[in-house]
């Protein structure tokens, strides 16, 4: 598992990392038990602080999403709750109002924005896991 860092989004580099995972859960592609990837594979990975991916890591488990396991890392808690699809909705509020915001800068209309939605949904493709 690979996470998708972006070291120029405006978004921090441990936000994009609990927003993924909270993602990856919610929409049933991560399960309780299941390991994620160390801190350490993360960070030389994506050539970044592995302070970073630590915070992110620390964030998750305060909130409950992640367990850590002595000598297995961190894993998905056992305790989480399928998600509602509130819950979902409410994962993907940041990113379409910060689409809606772009929208409105460039003076694209509704229609058109839509219809862009649509064909990114359409083309839309998700990532093989090695």
């Amino acid at each position: 598992m690979n996470f998708d860092i972006f070291p120029n989004a405006p978004t921090p580099i441990y936000r994009q990392i609990v927003e993924q995972v909270r993602r990856l859960v919610a929409s049933g592609q991560m399960r309780p038990g299941d390991d994620l990837p160390s801190v350490r594979v993360v960070a030389l990975h994506h050539a970044i602080n592995p302070m970073t991916v630590s915070k992110a890591y620390s964030l998750l488990e305060t909130e409950g999403l992640l367990e850590r396991r002595r000598g297995v890392g961190m894993v998905i808690a056992k305790s989480m709750s399928k998600s509602s699809r509130q819950d979902k909705l409410a994962l993907l509020q940041p990113t379409l109002l910060s689409a809606a915001q772009v929208t409105r800068e460039l003076g694209i209309s509704d229609a058109q924005a839509l219809a862009a939605f649509q064909t990114c949904l359409n083309e839309w493709t998700p990532k093989e896991t090695p």
